[in-house]
C-alpha cells in the first residue's frame, strides 16, 4: 500500500495496485482484511468491559458511523479508548493487541476504482462477484466507452456506432447496461453520473455511496481523447451526452425502500437535443460518415431509437408505485429480461 495524502490529523487514502484483471478480487480482499480486524477487535474489547465501563464500550461498539460526524465521535471515543489502555498497569498480550487494532473500530472506506475495460469486460466476473457478495465496498467506474490504455479498443461499454479498433465499421450492436445488470441485485446502490451534466447529483451520489451499508457502484462518464475531441471541451461533451439522452443520470438506492419509497430516482430530464448533435462533435462517429455513410445514417437512426426506449425504461422504472406489488414484481421480471438479453 502507498500513502498517497493526509489532513491536519494525519488521516488519508492509502492507495494500491493491483493487476488490471484483479481489481475487484483484491479490493474486496481489502474489505475482507479489514472487516476481520474490525470483528477481532470488538471481541477483545468486550473483554475489558468492566474495566472500561459497560456504557463506555457500548457506545464504541454501537456507534452509528454512517456520516462524517458519527465517524468522527467514533474516533474521539477509540482515542480515549487507547489512551486509557496505554495507561493501564495490567496490559496482558489480549490488552496490546487491543490497541493495536483500536483503530479498526472507526470506519474505513474501501474503493474500488477502474475504467469500462476491466469492468464491463475483462474483470467482469470478479466485479459481478463483488456485487453479489453484500460487502460494504465502493465501486467507481471511470466509462470512456472504449479500452483507452491499451490502444482504443471495442470494449461491451462502446456504443453502438461508434468507431474504435475491432470495430472500424462502426459498433453494430448496444453499448452494454452495467447499471441495469447491478440493480438486478436490487441490495446495490447504483448511480449513473456525469458532473459537468449535474454536479450536486454527482456529489449526492458519492454521499449516498459511501452511507450505503453494502456495495455501491457509481458510473462515470469519462470524456476520452480516443473519442476524437479536444479535451479541453470536457464540460461540454459531458453536457451534450446528458442532453441528447446519450447519458442518463439515475440513483437506485436502496435504502429508499426501507421508507416504502420508490429506489430508483431519474435525475435528468427528457432528452432535449437530437443524438446527431452530440455524436457529430466527436470524430469516434462522425468519422464513419467519410468512410460508410450508409451504416452511419443506419447507426445513428437506431441509436436514436435506443435512445428513447432507454430514457422511457427509466422514467417508467422511477415512477413505479412501490406500494403496487403486482407493478414492482412485472417490472423486475422486464429488467430482469433487458440484463439476461442486453446484447452489448
Amino acid at each position: 500500500t502507498t500513502p498517497w495524502t493526509k489532513n491536519a490529523d494525519g488521516r488519508g487514502v492509502a492507495w494500491s495496485n493491483s493487476l488490471f484483471e484483479d481489481n475487484a478480487e483484491f479490493g474486496l480482499g481489502m474489505r475482507v482484511a479489514l472487516d476481520k480486524q474490525t470483528e477481532h477487535a470488538k471481541e477483545l474489547l468486550v473483554t475489558w468491559r468492566e474495566p472500561l465501563g459497560g456504557e463506555f464500550v457500548d457506545s464504541i461498539l454501537n456507534a452509528d458511523q454512517s456520516d462524517e460526524a458519527g465517524i468522527y465521535e467514533q474516533r474521539e471515543r477509540v482515542a480515549i479508548l487507547k489512551q486509557r489502555l496505554q495507561n493501564s498497569s495490567n496490559l496482558d498480550f489480549a490488552a496490546k493487541t487491543l490497541l493495536e487494532l483500536a483503530d479498526s473500530l472507526c470506519k474505513k472506506s474501501v474503493w474500488l476504482i477502474g475504467g469500462d475495460g476491466w469492468a464491463y469486460d475483462i474483470g467482469y466476473g470478479g466485479l459481478d462477484h463483488v456485487l453479489a457478495s453484500g460487502r460494504n465496498v465502493n465501486i467507481l467506474v471511470l466509462d470512456t466507452e472504449v479500452y483507452s490504455n491499451t490502444g482504443g479498443q471495442t470494449s461491451k461499454s462502446t456504443p453502438r456506432g461508434a468507431v474504435a479498433k475491432f470495430s472500424e465499421g462502426g459498433k453494430s450492436t448496444a453499448k452494454k447496461d452495467l447499471a441495469l445488470l447491478a440493480m438486478d441485485y436490487g441490495n446495490v446502490y447504483v448511480a449513473h453520473v456525469a458532473y459537468a451534466g449535474k454536479d450536486t447529483q454527482t456529489l449526492n451520489a458519492f454521499l449516498e455511496a459511501e452511507a450505503h451499508d453494502g456495495v455501491s457502484i457509481i458510473i462515470a462518464y469519462a470524456p476520452c481523447i480516443a473519442h476524437g475531441v479536444d479535451l479541453s471541451n470536457n464540460h461540454r461533451q459531458q453536457n451534450l451526452a446528458v442532453k441528447s439522452g446519450h447519458w442518463n443520470l439515475f440513483r437506485f438506492d436502496p435504502n429508499r425502500l426501507k421508507q416504502g419509497k420508490n429506489p430508483m430516482r431519474l435525475d435528468s430530464s427528457e432528452p432535449s437535443i437530437p443524438y446527431r448533435e452530440f455524436v457529430q462533435t466527436e470524430t469516434r462517429f462522425s468519422m464513419l460518415w467519410q468512410t460508410h455513410p450508409e451504416a452511419a445514417e443506419e447507426f445513428l437512426a437506431q441509436a436514436q431509437q435506443d435512445v428513447k426506449n432507454r430514457y422511457h425504461f427509466y422514467k417508467q422504472l422511477s415512477e413505479l408505485d412501490w406500494s403496487d406489488t403486482t407493478s414492482v414484481s412485472a417490472l423486475k421480471v422486464q429488467i430482469k429480461t433487458a440484463a439476461e438479453n442486453d446484447n452489448g
